[in-house]
């Protein structure tokens, strides 16, 4: 279909992209399976360039026959629209990808094969506990093919999986959530996860209510990730040049070089990653001002967007690095925290015996944006905030809204521990690939309390 719809193109320029999709995934809630299904789907996206002018037509389940009316419309659009300001030459032609025209193998219901009885161990060990087990488990994989008329022929194989466990008492008054990412279901542990929830459950059987205010806070690895997807997703290099976002320069020009953090914590992408590979090279379905799809096939490597608790970068197009003066750093789809370097840093169950008095938060949840300019989120806590007392948890808290800023957060952390792959809680539908630590904040602003329970 690549090949097909470029040789029909008449225009300047051309850029292919087709996502096959195809999806497998059980559900389950009071400890019954209750749903298993698998789905396929395919969308053809058509870039066609004439002059400086971009059209774009994107549509799923096209047929061979209807090609030629894609690809028509597209440069019927291109030749209609204003000059783009990110025009620049499509990217040049590298190696091909080895498996550019290897057939397409969907992910089906058989990536479950150990994952479904350790899940039903679980599901019976609930039962057997008077608890109630609710959630779901998905993998996905996505094969994207890249070609343009400069000669790009890139092809990359996506697979995606997550699941969601919520644990709740018998009479559903308590309730414990937890998530995992993993590329294939084969590194699961169901029912160390379980056991986790069960032990959450027990805590919560004593209840302390607490006013709103500064408390010293244990964000665990999901909950950052939140968090620091947020500020990834507003670190563009255009808001930034524009005076539009914390990451603009007072007087002008953006915050890259000036140091966010205390301690020398790392925010980086790379493709390569263990665990959170991700694409090698520029997707783009659209221009927007982070992105540009004259940049399609432009190769990516590790990107560093915080060393050492020093900002190094922003999100960065060919177009927008040629008006900052900086290097091109187009974004990658992982996230990946580390904490300073030398020694072993501590895991969550390290950091909780080591408070004195703080609360234990399990995730975050209806995270919005209050300040562009200072990146004050708010949200709420959800399934789950402990209080810790001399380094034990002591009872369950009730929920809370906050008003942080992930940029601000940085320049207070205490303690960061160990990194891990994790699942953030609020975005997970839309970023899967992320390395967190848990860390320790003196002063985390839970601005008022929350009545959701």
């Amino acid at each position: 279909m690549v090949e097909r719809a470029l040789g029909l193109s008449r225009n300047d320029g051309c850029v292919v992209l087709v996502d096959e999709d195809s999806t497998a995934n059980l559900r389950f809630a009071g400890n019954t399976l209750t749903t298993n299904g698998v789905a396929r789907s395919a969308r053809l996206t058509v870039i066609s360039i004439a002059g400086q002018g971009v059209g774009v037509v994107s549509r799923t389940a096209v047929r061979a026959d209807q090609l030629a009316d894609v690809v028509a419309a597209a440069e019927a659009a291109a030749r209609d629209a204003q000059p783009a300001e990110d025009a620049r030459a499509l990217v040049e032609a590298g190696p091909a990808s080895v498996h550019w025209g290897d057939e397409v193998r969907p992910t089906d219901i058989g990536v479950f094969e150990g994952f479904a009885p350790a899940l039903s161990e679980a599901i019976a060990a609930a039962e057997a506990g008077g608890r109630k087990l609710y959630g779901f488990a998905e993998h996905s994989l996505t094969s994207t093919f890249l070609g343009t008329s400069t000669g790009v022929r890139l092809r990359h194989d996506q697979p995606t999986g997550r699941l969601e466990l919520n644990a709740k008492s018998g009479d559903l008054k308590r309730s414990a959530w937890t998530g995992v990412a993993t590329r294939d279901f084969t590194d699961v542990d169901v029912a160390a996860l379980g056991s986790s929830l069960a032990q959450r459950l027990e805590w919560a059987k004593t209840r302390v209510d607490l006013p709103a205010g500064r408390y010293e806070t244990l964000l665990p690895p999901s909950a950052v990730a939140d968090l620091m997807i947020y500020m990834f997703w507003s670190s563009g290099a255009r808001n930034a040049l524009d005076g539009r976002s914390v990451f603009a320069r007072p007087g002008g020009g953006t915050r890259v070089g000036e140091q966010l953090a205390t301690l020398p914590v790392t925010l980086s992408s790379d493709p390569g990653a263990a665990g959170v590979a991700c694409a090698p090279f520029v997707t783009a379905h659209a221009s927007s001002r982070d992105s540009s799809v004259f940049d399609n096939g432009l190769p990516l490597g590790r990107t560093d967007w915080i060393r050492d608790g020093r900002l190094e970068a922003l999100l960065q197009t060919r177009y927008s690095a040629e008006l900052s003066g900086l290097p091109v750093t187009p974004g990658v789809d992982n996230l990946i925290m580390t904490g300073p370097a030398g020694g072993p840093a501590p895991s969550l169950e390290e950091m909780i015996a080591s408070t004195r008095r703080g609360l234990l938060v399990t995730c975050l949840w209806y995270i919005r944006e209050v300040d562009p300019q200072t990146l004050l989120l708010t949200g709420l806590t959800r399934d789950g905030v402990y209080l810790v007392e001399h380094g034990e948890v002591v009872g369950e808290v009730n929920n809370f809204r906050f008003n942080e800023s992930p940029v601000d957060l940085l320049g207070r952390l205490a303690e960061v521990g160990g990194s891990g792959q994790t699942l953030p809680r609020e975005w997970n539908d839309y970023f899967q690939r992320t390395i967190m630590p848990a860390v320790r904040v003196p002063d985390f602003n839970m601005s008022t309390v929350s009545q959701a329970s």
